[in-house]
């Protein structure tokens, strides 16, 4: 146990935290820690007895043991119990002192919480953190914002305990921006993983619906495609999963768990905040919206015994229709992680934050839940073109969709004609045919506004004039004989 001031202080020791502390203490940082429940904290330590930790009996104990300046990092609940830690904190710190939210904290909160620590005198970070349990205890990713004055005092510490990818060992860890563009980034970067998810599930789905294929032959499928484009942290656990039988039954374990998804928030988060930007994410959206209706399982299982659709099973080539999924799975993942990367800069503009989309990418290469092969891919998009828009619009992306959307196209197509739900493809197909479109219908739609709420609209022959109204109904009526 640490006799001498510690490098750092954490509070709340739930399992993210004491995994961040061994973390934290494996790369020679002493720590301090402190729990609302103190018995946990005498626990905790008498777990590990040998290393540089020390047990807070209160708040003011745990700043009395911090090196100056101190630097404490908050893993409790999001909301209002961080507000309420900061509170408990704030009189026993000094200024230039640092309190740090770990928690997937909404990134509104965030703005507010720097702007309100500062005022105190204080810095403040918010940093997002990915990898769940087995990150923080063997290298998350770490994606920190807030007060830029305060990275260079948790640098080594973070970039140290973060995972590391490359010949290099480069931390998946960097500064991100002023105020909440840490959480932000965080934020869209589960929203990302919902579509991941929701697409990995609508392959599954596809697989063993319409081709009758059984888990073990669908594990062997998975595990073929990590060795290629589609490698990720989300296909390799996705193929763990279908290799495990049920000790009970002996069926496979995927099989006998309900079919109703929960969620934590941040998908909705990432939804409003498009909406709220007017940025299309549909992708996102639509997996957000498929937990949703998972979760109806009563109406649903009632609804199976009275709505009718097409027989679900597929009676053409099984191998071409897998190697087609493949494809479909590739190209929707790029469109996918373009609406996320379209959300992030449209948010940077919004918000005054400098990103570095480049960067973002390396911090999601290693530790997080959406680390995968092609985020190299990514990066290198930004690094070629750090203004790209839109990364549809990178050589290599436009490359990979071109040569594979064929089959793309023919997934979506068989999955209606089956009656297999696949709202995440549909929707990143249906994205990708409407930014590559010049002209899309919406003139009528702007017709349609102008005739029942003169919202007014722009003419074709001089888009930079004034919006002009048009007397519809007048007009109608003339065409009609009753004006």
């Amino acid at each position: 146990m640490s006799t001498s001031p510690c490098d750092i202080g954490l509070i709340g020791l739930a399992v993210m935290g004491k995994n961040l502390v061994l973390n934290m203490e494996d790369h020679g940082y002493s720590v301090a820690v402190f729990n609302r429940t103190t018995s946990k904290v005498d626990e905790f330590i008498e777990e590990n007895p040998d290393r540089q930790l020390y047990g807070a009996s209160s708040i003011e104990d745990l700043c009395a043991n911090l090196k100056s300046p101190r630097k404490i990092v908050l893993l409790v609940k999001a909301g209002q119990p961080v507000d309420d830690f900061i509170d408990l904190i704030a009189p026993h710190l000094d200024p230039n002192d640092i309190i740090i939210d770990g928690g997937n904290s909404h990134f509104p909160d965030t703005i507010r919480r720097t702007a309100e620590v500062e005022a105190r005198g204080l810095r403040f970070i918010g940093t997002g953190v990915s990898g769940g349990e087995e990150g923080a205890r063997l290298g998350p990713s770490i994606m920190p914002g807030g007060s830029e004055s305060a990275w260079g005092e948790v640098k080594d510490i973070f970039q140290a305990i973060a995972a590391k990818v490359g010949d290099e060992n480069e931390p998946c860890c960097d500064w991100v921006g002023s105020d909440g563009a840490g959480h932000y980034v965080k934020m869209v970067h589960n929203g990302i993983e919902y579509g991941d998810m929701q697409l990995i599930c609508e392959a599954y789905f596809m697989m063993k619906n319409s081709l009758g294929m059984n888990a073990q032959q669908m594990h062997e499928v998975f595990a073929r495609w990590n060795e290629g484009a589609l490698e990720s942290y989300l296909i390799e656990i996705t193929r763990d999963i279908l290799a495990i039988e049920d000790e009970e039954t002996g069926n496979p374990l995927v099989e006998m768990i309900l079919d109703t998804a929960g969620q934590k928030g941040t998908g909705r988060w990432t939804s409003a905040s498009a909406l709220d930007l007017g940025i299309p994410a549909p992708t996102i959206v639509e997996a957000v919206l498929a937990r949703a209706i998972s979760a109806q399982k009563t109406d649903r299982v009632a609804a199976s015994e009275l709505l009718k659709g097409p027989d679900s099973s597929y009676d053409g080539d099984a191998a071409e229709l897998v190697d087609a999924i493949e494809k479909a799975l590739y190209c929707s993942k790029i469109c996918s992680y373009a609406q996320g990367y379209a959300l992030i800069r449209a948010a940077a503009e919004e918000y005054n934050w400098d990103l570095d989309y480049g960067s973002i990418a390396l911090m999601w290469r290693g530790g997080c839940i959406i680390r995968a092969r092609f985020l190299e891919r990514i990066r290198d998009a930004f690094a070629n073109a750090p203004d790209l828009n839109n990364l549809l619009l990178d050589p290599f992306f436009l490359k990979a969709i071109d040569e594979n959307q064929a089959a793309w196209r023919r997934v979506v197509s068989e999955a209606v004609k089956l009656g297999i739900p696949t709202p995440a493809f549909s929707s990143a197909l249906a994205y990708y045919d409407s930014y590559r479109r010049g002209s899309l219908p919406a003139n009528l739609l702007q017709a349609q506004r102008d005739y029942f709420g003169a919202h007014t609209y722009r003419r074709v022959d001089r888009p930079e004039a004034d919006p002009v109204h048009t007397d519809w109904v007048g007009i109608t009526r003339k065409l009609q004989g009753r004006g």
